[in-house]
């Protein structure tokens, strides 16, 4: 019985939880956290190097051609998702930590998600070629948009992200990504014809950026300093940000005029925030105690997606057949 439920949950969902867990029960800590980052950013690396080497370059070219659905997207995931996530983290300031807090701003600028949004369009009976590309390009967007946005809007000397930072973003996310552009012609057949080991590829880097960075807020007391009436507010705002930003989604997609099948693509790669490009962002940008707390919105918010993709899109399918 218990096997056949955790069947039926994400495996990246699992392999996160059992990160958090591992990280809560044996942290990295001492002369081991420079060791654990540097295999973190390796495992980061290869992530977007694979990237790189699956998103053929005609998709790519396609995909910016529908702009009619693209920029509104872009708008709406970059600008009204991060106005919002602005909003939560002020009013959550007066209730949360200050990083924590933070976290929903840090959430707001995210991209969407791919493999989900994608998954969850084909389920709904969206447009899956249009859902893969646009979470693509969010996704590569994101690195170049996501990182300076939140040091723009952060205001915070803990986390000021300097040049440094900045450098060392494109040096792990965008350099990789870019040189799996340039092997696309080697190596594009065998990732495709090798897609379970590169399935375990991208959830095992996912599952080790959340490890290490969870690990400095176990270190620095997160099960202490954060009280069980902050992780109700903590709650509420999650359960709010996911309401506007399907709703939202919704709305705006049929504002357009999109077809039906349009309109589920723009709902979940609108909605969906990535936490393949969020907790190895963290670990980039953030120092060892600060990452893992910051993330706290992001894994909340996560989880909350994945139910409420699930519910939305068996309706939708059930209304559509």
């Amino acid at each position: 019985m218990i096997q056949r439920i955790v069947g039926r949950i994400d495996p990246l969902v699992r392999i996160i939880a059992a990160a958090l867990i591992l990280a809560t029960i044996i942290p990295v800590q001492g002369d081991s956290k420079a060791v654990a980052q540097t295999i973190a950013s390796s495992a980061v690396f290869l992530l977007f190097f694979l990237n790189g080497v699956r998103l053929p370059r005609q998709e790519v070219v396609r995909g910016i051609a529908n702009w009619r659905l693209l920029v509104p997207l872009g708008l709406f995931v970059f600008i009204a998702m991060t106005g919002f996530g602005w909003v939560a983290m002020q009013l959550t300031a007066l209730f949360l930590p200050p990083l924590l807090a933070l976290g929903f701003l840090y959430l707001g600028v995210l991209p969407s998600t791919v493999q989900s949004a994608t998954a969850y369009s084909s389920l709904a009976g969206g447009n899956v070629a249009v859902s893969v590309v646009a979470a693509a390009l969010l996704n590569v967007a994101g690195v170049f948009i996501s990182a300076p946005l939140f040091s723009a809007l952060a205001g915070s000397g803990d986390v000021a992200l300097g040049t440094d930072a900045l450098i060392k973003v494109f040096t792990i996310l965008l350099l990789p990504f870019v040189l799996g552009q340039v092997c696309q012609r080697w190596l594009f057949g065998w990732v495709a014809g090798h897609k379970s080991l590169v399935s375990l590829v991208d959830r095992g880097s996912i599952g080790i950026a959340v490890y290490v960075a969870f690990s400095g807020a176990v270190v620095e007391g997160v099960w202490s300093r954060i009280a069980p009436s902050d992780w109700a507010v903590l709650l509420i705002a999650a359960m709010a940000m996911l309401l506007f930003a399907f709703t939202g989604a919704w709305l705006a997609s049929g504002l357009l005029r999109l077809t039906r099948q349009d309109r589920i693509a723009f709902l979940y790669a609108g909605a969906q925030k990535s936490i393949a490009m969020g907790a190895p962002l963290a670990t980039v940008l953030f120092a060892h105690d600060v990452a893992g707390i910051v993330l706290i919105p992001l894994l909340t918010y996560h989880f909350g997606q994945m139910i409420v993709s699930a519910f939305i899109a068996t309706h939708l399918r059930a209304h559509t057949d």
